[in-house]
């Protein structure tokens, strides 16, 4: 078990958080808002973790310790909030795919800025950032309950009237507004919530990475989460968990079927390299054959209806 986890430990624990990544994509499309900004405010967040870590909370002894790293989560959610608060307000009057692109800008400025600001490490980035753990296994005890809190959350979230506004909004504006829902509201609601849950998740990852750069936040990213949600099912948050979690495992699992030999070399470049080609052909296969995702919420209706019956 020891070996296992060794070995496998990264991969886990990055598993972990890809879905809270594919999460914090699927609250601004649960109010049916495509948005892309997700990696935006992950960047952002590891930027505040790592210059906070580096800079800031200097350490020169022992491990780095857990109550800052809880601050730095902290700092980086309500920053991105504000952030996302900032750009929600204004950009949420857009639809559809002019949203898309509206926040695919936001990523872009983002990354542009990290790429020119002598306190992000410009193009090289941020290095050693210190680590709060042994072993990256040992980052669960933050990543695991950080998950199991946001689907709680989530899960009731989807119950309660604010959620039922998302619904409603999602499934028909007009409709929506005719019922007297503030659109507005709700939607910058869902955006900003997003926007903290990457932020935080941002933070986590500059540790869990030991070294932050531009390369965290980009459009390839956000075609990246975009899949998460998608394919693994955007009608309930489980989809996401379950998207983002095989998803993140997927580049893993072609490079080992690459490296076992027996494949002709172009087919084993194409599956080390080709995730993003990959991705869309999944993107576009699956919104033509699960419209709804893998995970929808008529597998548990159903599944419920037959245990009662």
């Amino acid at each position: 078990m020891t070996e296992f986890f060794t070995t496998y430990g990264s991969l886990i624990v990055s598993m972990v958080l890809g879905a809270l990544l594919g999460l914090s994509l699927y609250l601004p499309i649960m109010a049916g808002q495509l948005s892309l900004a997700s990696p935006g405010f992950y960047a952002l967040g590891g930027y505040i973790a790592a210059i906070l870590s580096t800079k800031v909370f200097t350490s020169t002894s022992g491990l780095f310790p857990i109550p800052l790293l809880l601050l730095e989560m902290l700092i980086a959610g309500v920053v991105s909030g504000l952030l996302g608060l900032a750009v929600g307000i204004p950009a949420l009057r857009l639809r559809g795919i002019y949203l898309a692109i509206a926040t695919i800008a936001l990523v872009e400025i983002l990354r542009v800025l990290s790429l020119n600001l002598e306190i992000t490490g410009g193009a090289v980035g941020i290095f050693a950032i210190p680590q709060p753990f042994q072993t990256p296994i040992e980052y669960l005890w933050i990543a695991l309950p950080l998950l199991i809190i946001s689907m709680v959350l989530l899960y009731r979230l989807e119950r309660v009237r604010v959620g039922r506004a998302f619904t409603a909004i999602r499934e028909d504006e007009l409709a929506a507004g005719a019922m007297g829902i503030n659109q507005t509201y709700y939607k910058v609601l869902a955006f900003t919530l997003g926007a903290i849950l990457a932020g935080v998740v941002g933070a986590v990852s500059a540790h869990f990475l030991n070294t932050w750069n531009a390369r965290q936040g980009t459009f390839d990213a956000s075609i990246i989460y975009l899949t998460f949600v998608l394919i693994g099912g955007s009608r309930t948050f489980l989809g996401s968990v379950v998207g983002g979690m095989v998803f993140t495992a997927l580049p893993e699992i072609l490079r080992n079927i690459a490296d076992t030999g027996g494949l002709p070399n172009w087919l084993a470049q194409f599956l080390r390299d080709g995730r993003l080609i990959i991705f869309g052909l999944l993107i576009v296969v699956g919104t033509i054959f699960f419209p709804q995702g893998l995970v929808t919420p008529d597998v548990f209706k159903k599944r419920h209806k037959g245990v009662s019956e």
